[in-house]
């Protein structure tokens, strides 16, 4: 080594920082959030409101808090009349995250707290950032299919809401339930990539709209967020359940990533992925449609016994999604609409304890060159 520090391709295991929102057992499959297994909160019913109150104060909400915290989210789903008309301007074509990722910048620029460090402001462009991350990616979708956006109804939830944006129309309760699970699924897991791009940016005391627009380019890679998304085109791919087994075979043989499978904390099964399993299952018996699940439970066997591994958030949350009549270019936005709840949590953490985050890196290049004068070589 070049120096004296230690090394860890990709940060693996390295512990960068300490926080109180989010623990993973990765021996154990376990996920909590302040002290609460992911478990608990989806069979006890807890809404993606609840979730997002949690992470941001460590503790859950009694009625009359989380009442009130619901609305100021309810009430501000809104965007400022310069976004809406940002999005009516962006091509058809555009790619749905580069389009999330502009326009939480272009927010930015008109929100009223925007240079404001104060926790005070922090907060209230948190609950903005929450509030507007569906609305921006809803209307956009309505935008590029030559559709009217659709006014917020502050009386529904956000899992509801996000559907009714989308649509124009309010949601079954099948689809409200199960799209608050996945919101609470994804809602946070520790120092993922873009997580650490977002309290990066904070730790430089740049404002709140930066560290969030730094985590959703993170975000749209598709070795983090864009794998759900893959894993549907995947799965579409395939076609049909009888080609499942030989397609996957096939491409093991040719060592390609199976997108979906694996993960670099968990040791066992991830424990996001027991809850999309059975949401998938539900939704395309309800879709008349369960192939996509039947064939994702052919292809969880078989790289289950080639390669050992176990599915991952984002295998199931795809054919879920599917089966619900989402398009598959929103998944990754989808997944920013429940991840700004955990982006704003760790943002507003790192602000109240800061240090400028400054790794090392270890050099392997040459030690000992001589400059050689333009003309001589």
């Amino acid at each position: 080594m070049a120096g004296e520090t230690s090394f860890a391709a990709g940060l693996e295991d390295v512990v960068a920082n300490t926080s109180e929102i989010c623990f993973l057992d990765g021996k154990q499959g376990r996920l909590l959030y302040r002290g609460y297994d992911i478990h608990d909160l989806v069979n006890g019913g807890a809404s993606f409101e609840e979730v997002v109150y949690l992470l941001w104060n460590g503790v859950l909400p009694n009625r009359e808090q989380l009442n009130t915290f619901a609305e100021s989210l309810a009430t501000q789903r809104a965007l400022h009349p310069k976004v809406l008309a940002f999005l009516h301007e962006v091509p058809a074509d555009a790619n749905a995250m580069a389009v999330l990722r502009t326009a939480v910048s272009f927010a930015g620029l008109v929100d009223p707290d925007a240079e404001d460090n104060s926790e005070a402001a922090n907060i209230r462009k948190a609950t903005r950032l929450v509030a507007q991350i569906p609305t921006i990616v809803t209307t956009f979708e309505r935008i590029r299919q030559g559709l009217e956006p659709v006014q917020p109804d502050p009386s529904l939830s956000m899992a509801a809401s996000f559907f009714y944006l989308l649509t124009g129309e309010k949601p079954d309760e099948f689809k409200t339930q199960a799209f608050n699970i996945a919101l609470i699924l994804h809602a946070d897991h520790e120092l993922n990539a873009s997580t650490f791009s977002a309290r990066v940016t904070a730790g430089t005391l740049s404002d709140m709209y930066s560290a969030i627009v730094s985590a959703i380019g993170t975000l749209k890679g598709p070795l983090h967020g864009g794998a759900n998304e893959q894993v549907m085109r995947m799965l579409l791919d395939i076609g049909e359940m009888d080609r499942a087994e030989a397609w996957i075979d096939n491409a093991l043989a040719q060592k390609k990533k199976i997108m979906g499978f694996g993960h670099r904390v968990y040791r066992t099964e991830d424990p996001r992925a027991t809850h999309l399993r059975r949401l998938s299952q539900r939704a395309g018996e309800l879709a008349g449609e369960t192939k996509w699940y039947e064939m994702s439970r052919i292809i969880e066997r078989v790289v289950k016994e080639k390669k050992g591994l176990n599915p991952n958030v984002d295998f199931y949350s795809a054919s879920m999604y599917y089966s619900m009549g989402l398009p598959t270019h929103l998944y990754t936005p989808i997944f920013a609409c429940s991840r700004i709840s955990g982006w704003t949590a760790h943002v507003l953490e790192q602000y109240r304890n800061n240090r400028l985050i400054r790794p090392r890196a270890e050099y392997v290049g040459p030690t000992q060159r001589t400059y050689v004068p333009l003309d001589q070589r």
